[in-house]
């Protein structure tokens, strides 16, 4: 699991940084790509990447701005010329169906594939199956704007193969029976009972992406013991009014976030364009006194998310 910024601006594309996209890699867990928010130029960004849009097959809209959402149609249309024909649901605020409708009916654009939509206004679960549960909550901007949490099952334990190879057990297919947690007789008359040789259960990982939004309860809520929050940090410490003015959140907010959320880590995004990578840095330095694993993000940045360790736990 990986999270790759496709775009860490806010408003307006800059040289430094475009506009809002995060994608959420899930190859090794289900072989396909979730993108959350896709700004105008998306799929130009993605093209300096190894992501293949034939992997996306779930794209959740934080909110209806317009660096949140113009470069969806495009990404939509071209899905269809590079190999992508499975289906596509795009989760999002009311309006999203509406907006990616007009704009493919008006352009006489015809894709190969299935697109559903998922509206949500309250919240709730919007998605789950056996390996991953998404939740929605509605956060404070300007227009109706939501928050997702990423829950993953957790992880049966891990076979210990060396304790079965200090007892001459043979590999092979009572390996893979004594990993199940069977109860096994080998050929020289022993018994094996497989709880004996399986670790204990490792708990899923939890990601949490925000929209655009204020300092807010709900932002807690959805990010409580995150391993990851990806929180906008649209303006610096000493421009909090602004921030307030323009239904922002300022990084030392963001960082308050995570420290009362018990977050693991706290990724920083969506910076307006006023800030060079230099002055990020020191909001980075500022936000670290209140959350220490504190980093801002730059565009094309990739994060990998590991299975917890047991330790990490205690």
């Amino acid at each position: 699991m990986e999270l790759l910024f496709l775009g860490t601006g806010s408003g307006v594309p800059s040289k430094q940084r475009n506009v809002a996209s995060t994608a959420l890699k899930l190859l090794d867990e289900r072989n396909s790509v979730w993108l959350f928010d896709c700004g105008e130029g998306t799929q130009h960004q993605i093209l300096r990447t190894t992501l293949k849009p034939r992997k996306i097959d779930k794209i959740f809209i934080t909110h209806m701005h317009g660096d949140h959402i113009y470069g969806l149609p495009g990404l939509l249309s071209s899905r269809g010329f590079q190999g992508g024909e499975t289906p596509v649901t795009v989760y999002g605020p009311k309006g999203i169906k509406g907006y990616v409708q007009t704009s493919l009916k008006y352009s006489g654009t015809h894709l190969n594939y299935p697109i559903k939509f998922v509206e949500f206004k309250e919240p709730g679960v919007i998605f789950e199956d056996k390996q991953f549960k998404v939740t929605v909550d509605k956060l404070q901007h300007g227009l109706p704007s939501y928050g997702f949490r990423i829950v993953e099952a957790d992880h049966e334990g891990t076979l210990n193969a060396e304790r079965l190879k200090e007892l001459n057990v043979p590999s092979g297919p009572v390996y893979g029976r004594l990993k199940n947690k069977e109860t096994v007789e080998l050929e020289d008359g022993r018994i094996l009972d497989g709880h004996d040789f399986v670790g204990p259960k490792q708990r899923g990982r939890i990601v949490t992406i925000l929209g655009d939004t204020k300092k807010h309860p709900n932002s807690e809520k959805l990010a409580k013991n995150t391993d990851v929050l990806v929180h906008e940090g649209t303006f610096g410490h000493e421009e909090a009014d602004l921030a307030k003015q323009y239904n922002h959140s300022t990084t030392t907010q963001a960082a308050q976030i995570a420290k009362e959320a018990d977050a693991k880590k706290l990724l920083l995004t969506h910076f307006s364009s006023r800030y060079l990578y230099k002055d990020l840095k020191e909001l980075e330095k500022e936000a670290r006194k209140i959350f220490p694993n504190t980093y801002v993000m730059k565009d094309l940045q990739e994060v990998s998310i590991p299975i917890p360790k047991e330790e990490d736990e205690q």
